[in-house]
Order: structure tokens, then sequence, then C-alpha cells
């Protein structure tokens, strides 16, 4: 491949919903462009971008892969993105490396919930973007539905391109708005033809929006259309380019991708209206003197580039996919990882096609490349020189709410395990591994369901391990309401020295709700010398790991040895320290024991419309809405309290309450009391376990 200069780059993400058709417009301009010599289908499992097993299975997107294709003297890097929502880590981090995206909506299905979260994230990040309507080729499809909608949606700033033309229920041609001509299919040629008679009303109307938008862009412009003159083509296509780098227009456009009719004009569209690197801009940070350092993807400046994704493949290796923020990276060049510390060789240089490494001598400012074997690397990471060291601010990744326990099935595997989902986890940031010591439990971590499924299939395919997920424990805790005294008395003999034992200790709620425990000792009179103190305390200290409730950590209680005895032979350290443990368990169960749960602080993002469902929904989970408040779009946050065993399966129960189309998160509160129904179940869960393995857990 080519090396291609800043202003000869576009890079385009594919954005919409799952299925809508992104994969296969990547395909067939791939196929377009040359870069095959037969279009791969979704189905058959043979597309460039859907190149892992596990997105052959499944027949959709999981990562988002790089197609770069060349076009008219130009380098298009299109990044293919995921449409299922459990997988909107990968569609953050291409949206974070794209100047521009092209919104895929299926003109059968129209505008779905991923085309409204397309668009939401094209806002959040300023990205220019076109509407393209896939799917003409089927009789139901509706572009003008689509246009209707959309611009219902989003307002006038809805432009269309380009109308469909008819004949007989069938997808024939298409019409240009801006140099009003037809235009005809005829096998793999397009030839000229007239205006259908139908279609001259629709284009004077788009022609006439089109034409406001380009009077638009300046006050001379505006005088003149006023004045009744026609602007040139050319004028009109520089005026409309300014109006969709600035987002004030967004282009819309159709084809179908499996006859590959529409693509050409879309790429075409691509590089004369969406904007190269040098049109726009990014900072880091200097860090030789903490100033702002505006790259701006200049070829001139030092070198800079950072880390928007990492490939971490059993079978073709490691590799850092980059954006290069400015200069020109070569191979052999020297890089400084800024986050990590660390100056390296690169080596050499490839751009990925898919999962297809080439090799190109150097990548200028606002290209995208991939570096193979980066050994300390991770996403996010910056890259720079030593002499000019930049960082750059890290793009915002979702945060995963779902959890489940993991267990290996085969108990020899816990390191292969462990080191298995270290690499997973370099890849994919939406998975987090967390080791709940408290009880005892390996948790994993994803954005869905779906999520945690194909991470334990990747786990067995790729890595030859198996797993099996459970439903996790609740943390729950175990504490006091009352006082109680109790004694104990450890008395053991068997021939020579015996085991002696005797404490007399008190039992009450701590001062401090939070502390695991407090231990004080009132002894008088030698009754229990002092260095036996430190075994009574190491009893305490050995008790509150596993409550005598439910198994559950001990937090609040207070303990205070206030007499015993000791026999000068027999007693010891080990004899006392078991009095200790004894009496703990004794004197905590008479104590009005009682069982915690964690509270969770609970937003769920909903619009209006759901906001009933929801609050209803929450009801039956033991939630308690605190309130809602309103927020652009048309939507609500709802506020809540919830136990955090109200939380499982709720990422699946509001997404079908929803169609989608809401989003929750949530972080620790505090631990409340359970009611007793609860506190009872997990009592007799805990004794039917303990009376089936004859041992406690």
């Amino acid at each position: 491949m080519k090396v291609y200069t800043t202003d000869k780059i576009r890079n385009v993400v594919l954005l919409g919903h799952g299925g809508s058709g992104k994969t296969s417009l990547a395909e067939a301009m791939g196929y377009l462009s040359g870069i095959t010599s037969r279009m791969g289908k979704v189905t058959d499992g043979n597309t460039i971008s859907d190149y892992s097993k596990e997105e052959q299975k499944r027949q959709f997107s999981i990562n988002a892969s790089v197609v770069p294709i060349e076009w008219e003297g130009y380098k298009i890097n299109i990044i293919d993105t995921p449409g299922y929502f459990d997988f909107v880590g990968e569609v953050e981090e291409a949206v974070s490396a794209a100047g521009a995206a092209i919104i895929v909506v299926n003109g059968k299905a129209g505008i779905e919930v991923g085309t409204i979260k397309a668009w939401e994230l094209c806002e959040k990040y300023k990205l220019p973007r076109i509407i393209y309507v896939t799917n003409m080729d089927v009789d139901n499809a509706s572009f003008r539905q689509v246009v209707e909608d959309m611009t219902e949606l989003y307002g006038k700033k809805m432009a269309p391109f380009h109308l469909p033309i008819r004949e007989d229920e069938k997808f024939v041609g298409y019409i240009n708005v801006i140099t009003e001509t037809g235009n005809r299919w005829q096998g793999k040629e397009v030839v000229p033809c007239d205006v259908p008679e139908y279609n001259k009303a629709n284009l004077q109307i788009c022609r006439d929006t089109l034409m406001e938008s380009v009077a638009e862009t300046s006050e001379e412009m505006m005088e003149r259309y006023f004045g009744g003159e026609t602007f040139s083509e050319a004028e009109i296509r520089a005026a409309l380019r300014i109006s969709v780098c600035d987002g004030s227009i967004v282009p819309m456009t159709m084809g179908s991708n499996t006859l590959c009719q529409g693509i050409y004009t879309l790429m075409d569209d691509i590089i004369k209206y969406l904007p190269s690197p040098e049109n726009r801009t990014v900072a880091g940070i200097n860090m030789k003197n903490n100033e702002i350092y505006n790259c701006d993807y200049d070829f001139s400046k030092a070198k800079s580039a950072y880390i928007w994704k990492t490939i971490v493949d059993p079978f073709i290796g490691k590799y850092s996919l980059i954006k290069v923020n400015s200069g020109v990276l070569k191979t052999d060049d020297m890089i400084y990882n800024v986050d990590r510390d660390i100056e390296e060789k690169i080596g050499k240089l490839y751009v990925l096609q898919g999962n297809k490494p080439i090799e190109v001598p150097e990548l200028h400012a606002g290209d995208i490349g991939a570096l193979a074997k980066l050994t300390a690397a991770r996403t996010g990471n910056s890259l720079s020189t030593k002499a000019t060291t930049i960082k750059f601010g890290k793009f915002e990744i979702s945060t995963p709410y779902t959890y489940m326990r993991y267990k290996p099935k085969n108990k020899a595997d816990v390191d292969k395990i462990s080191q298995a989902l270290q690499k997973i986890t370099h890849e994919d940031q939406t998975i987090r591994v967390v080791n709940d010591s408290d009880n005892r439990q390996l948790l994993l971590y994803g954005m869905g369901d779906q999520h945690l499924d194909i991470i334990v299939s990747r786990l067995l395919n790729e890595y030859k391990v198996e797993v099996e997920l459970t439903q996790p424990k609740i943390a729950y805790k175990e504490t006091i309401k009352k006082t109680s005294d109790v004694e104990y008395k450890y008395k053991k003999q068997s021939g020579g020295h015996g085991q002696y034992g005797h404490v007399k200790m008190r039992f009450s709620p701590a001062s401090d709700p939070e502390a695991t425990y407090e231990f004080e000792q009132e002894v008088v009179g030698g009754a229990v010398p002092k260095n036996f103190f430190p075994a009574v305390e190491k009893g305490i200290q050995d008790s509150v790991v596993k409550g005598p409730l439910a198994a559950y950590p001990v937090v609040g209680v207070k303990a205070v040895l206030y007499d015993g005895s000791y026999h000068a032979v027999d007693s010891s350290e080990m004899a006392f320290k078991t009095a200790a443990v004894q009496a703990f368990k004794k004197g905590f169960m008479e104590a009005h024991p009682v069982l915690l749960e964690p509270i969770m602080s609970l937003k769920v993002t909903v619009p209006d419309s759901y906001t009933g469902d929801i609050m209803g929904d929450l009801n039956k989970r033991r939630g308690r809405v605190l309130g809602m408040n309103p927020i652009a779009g048309g939507k609500q946050v709802i506020e809540a309290d919830i136990p955090m065993s109200g939380l499982f399966g709720y990422c699946t129960d509001l997404r079908s309450m929803t169609g989608g189309r809401g989003d929750y998160s949530y972080e620790f509160a505090r631990y409340e009391q359970t009611p007793s129904d609860v506190q009872e179940k997990e009592v007799a869960a805990r004794a039917a376990k303990v009376a089936e393995n004859n041992v406690e857990d």
C-alpha cells in the first residue's frame, strides 16, 4: 500500500444498529476498490472485517476492525464497528480514532435504537456524518420514510444528496440532487438517464433545501441567492463541504450493499465532503513544560501518536493500533511511551486490513496504522519522542455493570485462565476481573450477558481453558443489634500437658458500625494473664472472617474480655484462642444477629415514555425511587436506592423494557439491615450447604 499524506486521508467510522449492514458496506467498498476479487458475505463468514472465529460463528461484528481502501488517489480508513450494545467499548474506541462517521440505516427497518445512539455519539464527539440507507434493492425499503423520520428527529439539517429511481418495484438508479441529473445502472456501469416525472417534485424540494443551506454559508452567497443567481456546481460543492464539516448539513444517500449499487457515489462523497485530518484539531500536554501542545495532525511537528485499540490474538500476535497525531512515523523509529515510561524501537510499521498486516515504510500525521509487539503498550497510551513528550487525554469507555462469578472447570487451569483473561482485558477495556476476597469468589464484569458468554467462548476456543459462570454471592455482612454476656471454658486432657482456656466476655454493637471489630479487656486481679490477651484477640479476629449466622464477614462488633481463669501448666495461647472463638460464636448468636445487605445508588436514564414501567419494576426489586431529573433529548434520569440483589439480570430486563433505549449506572452507597424473609432464606441456604457438604464453605 502506498504512503498517503495527511490531506489525502479520510478516517471514517461505520455506525448503526446491529444488522443494519455496516460489515457488508465495508465489504462492498473493499470489493469496489479492488482489495478483494469477490464480495464476502456475513452469512458465509468470509468478510474482511469480521475475521474472528466468534464473529464468523455468530454472524455479527464483535470487534472494531480497520479496512483501509485506496480510492481515486485517496486513502479511506474504514472502521467497521459492532452494532450490538454489549460491544459499545469497541465503538467508543473506533470513534476516538475517526474524523467522520457514516451512520448506516436499514431501509427496510428504518430508524432503530442503534441509529439514535450512533447520532448521539457523533454529537458528543462533534463528528461530521453521512446517513447511508441500505437494502434499497428490497421491495419495502423506503428512503423517503427514513428521510422524513430523520428530519422529524433532527430538523432541516438532513439533506438528501441522492434520490432513488424505482421501476416495477426495483431499484434501478438514482438522481443526483446537486446536478439534477438521473443515472441508471446497466450491469456494473452507470449511464445517464432522464429524471422520472414522479421524482421531479421531490427533487425540487430537496434542491431548494440544499440551495438555502449553500446560501447560508456566507453573506455574499445569501445576497446572490436572494438576487436570483444560480450557483455553479463547484461553488455548491465547496459550500456544502464547509456545512458538512461543521455539522450544519448531514447528507443522506442510499444504495444496495449486496448489488454494490450506490457505493461508488458514497466513496466519492466521503472524499468530497468529509474532512481530512488536517481539518480537525487534536491537542495534548507537553510533559516537559506542562503546556498545551497543539498537534493538529501537522506532519512538520514532533512525532506523536496514541493507541486507540489493542489486538491480542493467539495466532497473529499482538498489535497496537495507533493514530498518528503529529509528525511522520517511520520504520525503526524510537518511540517513547509516556504512560509506561518506556522507550522502544517500533520496528516495522503496518496497516491492518481486517486481520491482515500490510507493511508500510511510514505513516503520516492523521493516518491509522499498527505497531507489532510493543510489550508494555496498552490501549489509551500516548506515544511521542523523548525530546518532546506529549500526553493525550484518554477517551471515555463505558463502565461494565453486569457481572457473574466464574470458576475454572479444571482447577489446574487457574493460572492459564488468569493469563488469558489478562490478554483479553488488554483488548477489551469494558471487561473487568475482580477478586472478591471477602466472599472468596472471582467476578467477571462485562457490558451484558452476551458479552460474558462470548468471553467464556473465547477462553475455550482461543486459549483452550474452560470456565463456568454462576450467580455471584451477594456481599452480605453480619452484625449484632443487642448485647450478650457469655462464658466459655476450653478444657482438654490427653495425657501429659492438657489444654485449658477460660474466658468471660461481653459482646455489643461497636461505636463504629463499619469497623470489623473492637476488642477491649477489663480483666482485674490477673484472672487471665496479660500474655494471653493477644491470643483472645486473635480468636476474635479469626471469627469475624466468617460469621456464625450465614458465614458472611462480620462488622460492627465490640468484644470485651472481663474475666476468666487459667491453669499454670495447661493454659496456652492456642487454648485461649479456641475459647475466644467459641465464646464469639455463642455470644454473637445471643446478641440478636442480623444480616446486612449492600445498597446501591442507581441512576436509570430512559425516554420519558418509559418512566412508569421503570419505577414499577424498581419497586418489585425492593428499590426506593428518590426522584427524577429531566435531561436533554426528552429523557429522564431516575435515581433510586436498590439492594445489590435487585440488580441481577437488570441489564437484560432494562433493554427489554425500553427496546434498548435505557442506560443505567450504579455505585455502592451503604449497608442496611435485610428484611427478615431475606435473612431467613440466606441462613437456610447456608445450613443446607453445610448439611450437604458436611464442611464449612
